[in-house]
């Protein structure tokens, strides 16, 4: 058998998607991991602001802006402090889920991707909550910074003493902006339009929300941000494929039986002797 290059039947656009049974069970573990296994560093009080210290004076000598310098920004208005309290406690595991859903309607191969991307960015993060306990700015004293969500609300934390739900001893990496950061890259990767670069405001937004309202130190968004490039360079995002997302056929090499190039040839064969011998009898 020869080939030769012709259209041929188009390939399925996407890959299969996993099963969503499976899938909902993974999403809803990593739910649950985030949720309560930061749990497992409760207790470590004295440590975490030992360490919330020490990242309020490392601040200072890298000569990082004061977290001051955006919360005073925040406090011109109660709305702006309010909406940025609600932003801080209603985006972020709806916009991440969201984020999933669409990959896995739209773009099965990318959601696969950067659910892998997620779940070992977040492991990787209970860790170092585990290993580095952290008290927020909000609960240090030498910060000078407001609780914006308990003066302003919405909080969603009780004071550290009574909640048995979070752990707000895991200021560090900042899962909201690694989340963030990563629902961003995930959308410009799997997407064409050129307005995707937009989604770049969202861990932007979320950056100035966490640090505005005294729940991160930068640091906390600096080794977030450290953590995804280390997952994305092990974790590689899928490559495009030739058929284009409307569907359409693609040229590419498809076996040809022998017989039909055999037909081809001889009839090729004969159009050339009869215009050389019409050329030979003018």
């Amino acid at each position: 058998m020869n080939a030769r290059t012709e259209p041929g039947e188009a390939e399925p656009v996407t890959p299969a998607r996993p099963p969503i049974a499976r899938e909902l069970l993974l999403v809803a573990g990593l739910f649950l991991v985030y949720k309560f296994g930061r749990q497992l560093a409760t207790g470590h009080t004295a440590e975490a602001f030992r360490n919330a210290h020490d990242v309020w004076h490392a601040e200072r000598w890298l000569r990082l802006p004061g977290e001051g310098a955006v919360q005073s920004l925040l406090l011109h208005g109660d709305t702006l402090t309010e909406a940025a309290n609600t932003y801080y406690a209603a985006v972020h595991f709806p916009a991440t889920l969201a984020f999933l859903v669409w990959l896995y309607l739209r773009r099965p191969a990318h959601y696969v991707w950067a659910r892998r991307v997620l779940a070992a960015l977040t492991a990787a993060a209970l860790v170092l909550h585990l290993a580095f306990p952290l008290a927020p700015p909000r609960m240090l004293a030498a910060t000078g910074l407001v609780d914006t969500a308990r003066v302003y609300g919405p909080s969603v934390y009780g004071p550290p003493h009574s909640d048995h739900l979070s752990n707000q001893f895991a200021a560090m990496p900042s899962l909201h902006f690694g989340w963030a950061l990563m629902v961003a890259i995930g959308l410009i990767v799997a997407t064409r339009s050129r307005w995707r670069w937009l989604w770049l405001l969202h861990p932007l937004l979320t950056l100035l929300v966490i640090v505005g309202t005294a729940n991160h130190y930068w640091l906390d968004a600096l080794v977030a941000g450290a953590l995804l490039g280390i997952v994305l360079a092990v974790v590689r995002a899928p490559r495009r494929r030739a058929v284009n997302t409307a569907g359409r056929v693609v040229a590419r090499s498809v076996p040809v039986p022998a017989t039909a190039t055999a037909t081809a040839t001889a009839t090729a064969g004969e159009r050339v002797v009869t215009r050389a011998g019409a050329g030979a009898g003018r």
